[in-house]
């Protein structure tokens, strides 16, 4: 019993030292997945050719205008951020 209440004041101070992420939130992250889904299917329908980077997201897609539909159906976007 004695050990429950310094566990209480940890668990207290622990979010005072917290640093805020840097990443977005979820539903942001949502929202950004399918702006870049869209791009990238309104891309393949037109048979351009797109390449863009987003800054400060690690985000780059690059698509082709000569590619199999293989291919086509099969896109991976890799979103990271820095914590």
């Amino acid at each position: 019993m004695g050990a429950a209440p310094m566990f209480t004041a940890a668990l207290f101070t622990m979010p005072k030292t917290w640093k805020e992420s840097k990443c977005p939130m979820t539903d942001e992250w949502i929202k950004m997945w399918y702006i870049h889904t869209m791009e990238n299917y309104s891309a393949i329908e037109k048979n351009e050719i797109i390449s863009f980077a987003a800054t400060g997201m690690g985000l780059e897609i690059i698509i082709l205008s000569e590619v199999s539909q293989t291919e086509k159906d099969i896109y991976t976007i890799s979103l990271t951020c820095g914590i």
